[in-house]
């Protein structure tokens, strides 16, 4: 049967101010978007998996917290995904940027000789993250926090693209397929965004594997997933 259009479920009408393209309950009744809520798997596994290793190979707890992050986005977007509520909304979006936040601490920290806290550092981004925190539970406007993740997201780029060039060049690759990986699983997300109307149409004529191959927000999930796991092993 090809795949339905949005039903009622178990978690209630969404509360959240997003909604993505995929059909809700059209998979189970107890997951919203099932989807783009098993596709989170990626931000949750392979980081349990290098906070370990991490832990294993005393690192430093940098990189540790950058792994625990990387699953809290996975665990937040889960729930979010799940039941399509704004509180769990707030529970996937709200770490992004304290994720995001800690991998520009790790990215500004990865010349040092000792194991030391940049403590000016550290405040500017712990302020950064509380005065978005604050703005986006009074605002509750969705492109405000796209605005400030896509700030963040421009740093470590940036700053990625200057240490693989002129600072460890034996790198290139890792940081080269970290960021390839990430900007497909982004233009997958403005395909979902922009295409929607005409994605749902198509699943509607066509078999169900269609509708499962079709949810490009379930790959951004993965690509992004992946690359941010590369960009932290990187």
């Amino acid at each position: 049967m090809a795949p339905a259009a949005d039903r009622e479920g178990y978690w209630g009408p969404p509360t959240s101010t997003l909604e993505w393209c995929e059909e809700n309950y059209a998979v189970s009744y107890y997951i919203a978007e099932f989807w783009n809520t098993v596709s989170n798997l990626i931000f949750i596994l392979p980081p349990i998996y290098g906070a370990i290793q991490t832990y294993k190979d005393g690192l430093e707890k940098r990189y540790l917290a950058a792994y625990l992050c990387l699953t809290a986005v996975g665990l937040g977007s889960w729930c979010f995904h799940m039941t399509l509520k704004y509180e769990m909304q707030l529970l996937d979006e709200l770490p992004m940027i304290y994720s995001c936040c800690v991998f520009v601490y790790c990215l500004y920290e990865c010349f040092k000789y000792k194991n030391t806290v940049n403590y000016p550092l550290l405040f500017l981004l712990i302020t950064y993250s509380f005065v978005v925190s604050i703005v986006y539970l009074n605002l509750k406007e969705p492109v405000f926090h796209q605005v400030m993740y896509g700030t963040l997201v421009s740093i470590i780029v940036l700053r990625s693209v200057y240490i693989v060039l002129w600072v460890y060049p034996w790198l290139r690759g890792l940081g080269y397929t970290s960021l390839t990986v990430f900007l497909m699983g982004f233009f997958l997300w403005n395909v979902d965004n922009i295409f929607c109307d005409k994605l749902r149409a198509l699943r509607e004529r066509m078999p169900p594997v269609v509708g499962a191959v079709t949810q490009f927000h379930a790959w951004w999930h993965i690509l992004t997933g992946l690359g941010s796991y590369l960009h932290i092993l990187l």
